[in-house]
């Protein structure tokens, strides 16, 4: 803390132009109906995500592709998802929100339309590479214009926007759920295809970016913040960069394989349609995991964004990814009672969801907040190369006959990122910090 004070007027941003002349008119340019609508649009993509697990199964019953044929549309979707954020934050960046996060309706209801109609593997690739890419324009977007509205309370912010896409889908997934039962697959992605791309649409009409100067702009003297704006090339450029690319390639790809596996590793438990009796509830396990799941990871967002707020996002980072790793080893091996399944699972989606609400407010106080939409974005694509190892899970359970070895090894990587930001990250911003210090202190030639 002390170096953190010692050099905040050299480092942090103090920036203070803003003034109450400035502030916008009207309810639509108020900062919380900025947030609240975000958070709508973030809660109406998070199914195409969080919920498509719960297809998996039906769909190999019908077709017999094998589920590793199937998650391949997952990994697609990721990927188009991530992959392409950068290009549309920079339309975010220069557009404003309103037209961008618009075509994401219409993509993500598209997207569920052509699962519903799909007839082969290829039609279900397409269906995914149109939803990544509206699911991105949605999330970069509205994640993005979180932090410009909020600059001082950037990881409660963030995180409660990725809270929407983190709870999104617990709203909804009994719905889902009695819908498959009731009319199948197709019905049901149809259905909820046009009430989730209505809802965005009409959410999408409120959404603005903050007029020029009427963001506050004060800095969080707790934490590490820079007054030096960097360009995406200069972020590129920074090895500091990479280490956190590094921590969150590991830990989004121990999540998404326990997201997107969910389903089949309760199968393979042989739990997932075992009542369990919680909380005065009794719902079958892998429904009951799957709503406390989302319901947990929404609600850890905003909470360890907030505390990173407080205590540093490398410590809270530091804290939750070993968390994480502790919980993904229980799963392994007190997953195959259904109690103990719904319990640590919940407990691994509380403390996993941190990386989007975290690293946004991260790469903002150390690349600065000019290119902060577009900074994120780069670092976002790390969960599209995380992607790539959702198949390779599903290959190594079926070698080996069972998903402890995948557990572990999803483990094993949340505790690599855990040392990552407390023995890596933390100490080059620090000598970072320094080495500004120490310029801003030099006598001019």
């Amino acid at each position: 803390m002390s170096d953190v004070s010692a050099a905040q007027t050299r480092y942090g941003t103090i920036n203070t132009e803003a003034s109450t002349s400035l502030t916008p008119s009207g309810l639509p340019s108020h900062p919380w109906v900025q947030l609240v609508m975000g958070v709508v649009c973030m809660a109406m993509v998070a199914n195409l995500q969080y919920g498509w697990t719960i297809f998996v199964n039906p769909i190999d019953a019908r077709f017999h592709w094998g589920s590793r044929a199937i998650q391949w549309t997952f990994t697609l979707f990721v990927l188009f998802e991530t992959w392409l954020v950068p290009f549309e934050a920079y339309l975010a960046d220069r557009f404003g929100p309103r037209p961008l996060v618009m075509v994401g309706a219409f993509l993500i209801a598209l997207c569920w339309i052509i699962y519903s109609r799909a007839a082969t593997l290829n039609t279900f690739y397409l269906g995914a590479a149109i939803g990544g890419i509206g699911t991105g324009l949605v999330y970069g977007t509205c994640i993005g214009n979180a932090v410009k509205w909020f600059e001082k309370r950037r990881g409660l912010a963030a995180g409660l926007t990725a809270a929407g896409f983190g709870a999104g889908a617990a709203l909804t997934v009994v719905p889902l759920t009695r819908s498959l039962s009731s009319s199948g697959y197709q019905a049901t992605l149809f259905k909820f295809a046009l009430i989730q791309g209505i809802v965005i649409l009409v959410a999408a009409l409120a959404l603005k970016k903050p007029p020029r100067g009427s963001a506050v702009r004060r800095s969080n003297p707790r934490l590490l913040q820079t007054e030096v704006d960097r360009t995406p090339l200069q972020t590129l450029g920074s090895g500091l960069f990479w280490i956190m690319y590094a921590a969150f390639v590991l830990v989004a790809a121990s999540g998404l394989m326990v997201t997107a596996q969910l389903a089949p590793i309760a199968t393979g438990f042989r739990i997932d349609k075992i009542p369990v009796t919680l909380l005065g509830f009794t719902i079958p396990a892998l429904t009951f995991a799957l709503s406390l799941n989302n319901l947990m990871n929404g609600i850890g967002r905003p909470v360890f964004g907030w505390l990173s707020d407080i205590i540093g996002r490398e410590s809270t980072l530091f804290l939750t990814f070993l968390a994480e790793g502790f919980a993904v080893l229980a799963l392994a091996r007190y997953g195959g009672n259904p109690v103990s399944f719904v319990i640590v699972a919940a407990l691994t989606f509380l403390v996993w969801g941190d990386i989007y609400s975290i690293f946004p407010a991260l790469t903002s106080d150390q690349f600065g907040k000019k290119y902060a939409s577009t900074n994120y974005a780069l670092l976002y694509t790390a969960k599209g190369c995380a992607a790539l190892f959702v198949p390779l899970g599903s290959k190594i359970a079926s070698i080996t006959g069972s998903w402890f070895t995948v557990l572990l090894v999803a483990a094993i990587a949340d505790l690599a990122a855990a040392f990552l930001m407390i023995g890596v990250v933390r100490p080059l911003r620090l000598r970072e910090l320094r080495k500004h210090q120490a310029t801003a202190l030099s006598p001019a030639d």
